[in-house]
Formats: structure tokens, C-alpha cells, sequence
């Protein structure tokens, strides 16, 4: 079995894509309203990746459960938004531009989903710390367990077929 390296160096190219777009929506998200509260403190990069820090004492918890909630919701949006676009991106030419739409499509409906309904207790509080002063945490759990439900099966009964059979011929 030949190693198609033009294929991988595409396929991580594009996944890397995706990351670097993940985190200007999600933080994007948070840094706009943070401005827009006057309470940025800065940009911390850390072990995981990049988080805006706010002046925490300064916000209620109502802007803070909107401050966390606001991150998920921006890439909720924006990967609904690819989905809807699919036949507008797959009649691209560009095999590293099909490629980074569908990693992206799939890091923006699954990431902070997963995070959110299962992850968040064993890499960090995050985003849930701020979401539980106001929703409860279970329910936030739930919520996000059903989204992401929802859109496991939107990506195998749809993104990925589509994309697979757009890939194949070409």
C-alpha cells in the first residue's frame, strides 16, 4: 500500500486550519463581548491552547454565564452556517479549501459540545465554571449532550457522505 503524502500533508494542513479557525471564532466570541463590557485583560496562551481573561470582578453573573455561553454559541452558529453552505464550498476547484471547510464544519459542530456535555471535568471548568452561576450544572450538561447528539448524526447521515462522494469524483 502506497502513502499518498500530498493527500496527508492536505488532510493536516486543513485539520490545522480548522483548529486555528476554532479558536478565532470561539475566543473571537469572547473578546468581542469582553471589550464591549470594557473588562479584556489580556490573552493568555496556555497548555490547552488560548483563553481571554477577563477582569472577572467587574462583570455580573449574568455577563459572565453570557461571556462563557458565547464561545459554543458563535461556533454553533458558524458551523451551522458551513453546513448550509456545503454545496456552495464543494463546487470548489480546491481540494485544501473542500478539506479545511469539512475539518472546520466537523471541529466547529463537535468541540465544545463534547466539552461541554463530557470533558469539562477532567481538562478544567472553562467556559462551564461561568455557564453554572446561572444554568444548572446537569441541565447545562444535558443541553449539551443533546446538541451534540443532534449533530453526530447531521455529520454521519450528511456532512460526511456528502463530502466522502465530492472527494471521490473529484
Amino acid at each position: 500500500m502506497e502513502i499518498d503524502v500530498r493527500r496527508n500533508v492536505r488532510k493536516m494542513g486543513a485539520l490545522l486550519v480548522a483548529i486555528v479557525l476554532y479558536y478565532v471564532v470561539h475566543e473571537g466570541a469572547h473578546l468581542l463581548y469582553a471589550l464591549k463590557l470594557g473588562v479584556f485583560r489580556r490573552v493568555a496562551f496556555t497548555g490547552l491552547g488560548v483563553q481571554i481573561v477577563t477582569y472577572r470582578e467587574q462583570m455580573s453573573d449574568v455577563q459572565t454565564t453570557v461571556f462563557c455561553v458565547l464561545g459554543a454559541a458563535a461556533t454553533f452558529v458558524a458551523g451551522w452556517l458551513l453546513v448550509l453552505l456545503m454545496p456552495r464550498i464543494l463546487k470548489s476547484r480546491h481540494l485544501f479549501f473542500r478539506a479545511a471547510a469539512f475539518y472546520t464544519t466537523i471541529v466547529f459542530l463537535l468541540n465544545d459540545f463534547v466539552y461541554l456535555s463530557v470533558l469539562y471535568p477532567y481538562v478544567g471548568g472553562g467556559d462551564m465554571n461561568g455557564i453554572k452561576l446561572i444554568v444548572p450544572e446537569g441541565a447545562a450538561r444535558i443541553l449539551a449532550g443533546v446538541i451534540l447528539a443532534v449533530h453526530l448524526v447531521v455529520i454521519a447521515r450528511y456532512v460526511y457522505p456528502v463530502y466522502r462522494d465530492r472527494f471521490v469524483s473529484g
